[in-house]
């Protein structure tokens, strides 16, 4: 009961930040943008003519993964700065002095935090997700195949990326570890891209890159899965190598045996987490 009482009451913290009103005006922003564009597709006059609507769709599809990278930004940002401070802000403060000097233990309230805040990050991500989901369907008439597994999997990066943020924030300054945490998801982005390109080109030594980094920090092999879930399939059956080398295509969802090694993860990082805590000197 102790779990969901602080997970509860990191929510009602995590409203009043003046952070989720900034993750909420990127988010009208973003979606806003992503209407007026994508509603221009539709009989956009190109060199070889009018745009066809199943030109535009197959446009839409690809351009939506773009998008939803936007998004994903959003979030990574949105889950590193809330999930930083919430535990190192009140670490220095003292605030969790006054917490834990109750019969409370501090697994409890790690255990609570991660839930309040995963349970924010899922929300947003479901929130955010479909509404540009329902900005592309209701301009282009586009849907994703599988949007669902791709919001899941959105949600799983979030979670992921949180999961970090918490751990750094046991060890370093609230604002150090979000920045890190923030640093960490676009280095194995970057080196993903790296990774595919070195996949397009037969080079195996670049493609370890890419294998390597998603094994180190999992975000991009939850991202890539996402972007198979958005896509239209066709893509990958027009462009089979661009899909290998360009940013925006991907050419499978994430194995079973993957989701497993980011589930061991995730638990891997939360039990430092909580050990670099029962350490830690209030």
């Amino acid at each position: 009961m102790t779990v969901l009482t602080i997970a509860a009451l990191t929510l009602r913290e995590v409203a009043r930040r003046k952070v989720i009103w900034a993750l909420v005006g990127l988010t009208v922003v973003l979606l806003a943008l992503d209407g007026w564009g994508f509603a221009d597709l539709p009989g956009l006059k190109t060199d070889l003519g009018s745009m066809t609507s199943g030109e535009a769709r197959l446009l839409a599809a690809e351009l939506l993964n773009l998008a939803m990278f936007a998004m994903s930004l959003i979030i990574a940002l949105g889950a590193a700065f809330l999930a930083g401070p919430t535990l190192a802000g009140e670490l220095e403060s003292g605030i969790a002095l006054a917490v834990l000097a109750r019969p409370i233990r501090r697994t409890a309230v790690l255990a609570g935090k991660w839930l309040g805040l995963s349970t924010f990050a899922t929300s947003y991500v479901l929130l955010a997700g479909a509404g540009q989901f329902a900005v592309v369907g209701w301009t282009v008439g586009y849907w994703p195949p599988r949007p669902i597994q791709a919001l899941a999997l959105l949600a799983a990066e979030a979670i992921v990326l949180l999961t970090l943020a918490l751990l750094l924030s046991c060890l370093i300054s609230p604002m150090a570890s979000a920045v890190l945490a923030v640093g960490l998801f676009g280095a194995t982005w970057v080196a993903g891209v790296v990774g595919g390109i070195g996949e397009a080109v037969g080079n195996d030594e670049v493609r370890r890159i890419g294998t390597i980094a998603q094994a180190i920090m999992p975000t991009d092999g939850l991202w890539r899965g996402a972007m198979n879930a958005i896509q239209d399939p066709t893509l990958v059956a027009l462009f089979p190598q661009a899909a290998r080398g360009f940013p925006f295509l991907s050419e499978g969802a994430p194995t079973p045996a993957y989701l497993g090694w980011t589930a061991l993860w995730t638990a891997i990082a939360g039990g430092l987490c909580a050990l670099a805590l029962a350490k830690r000197d209030l």
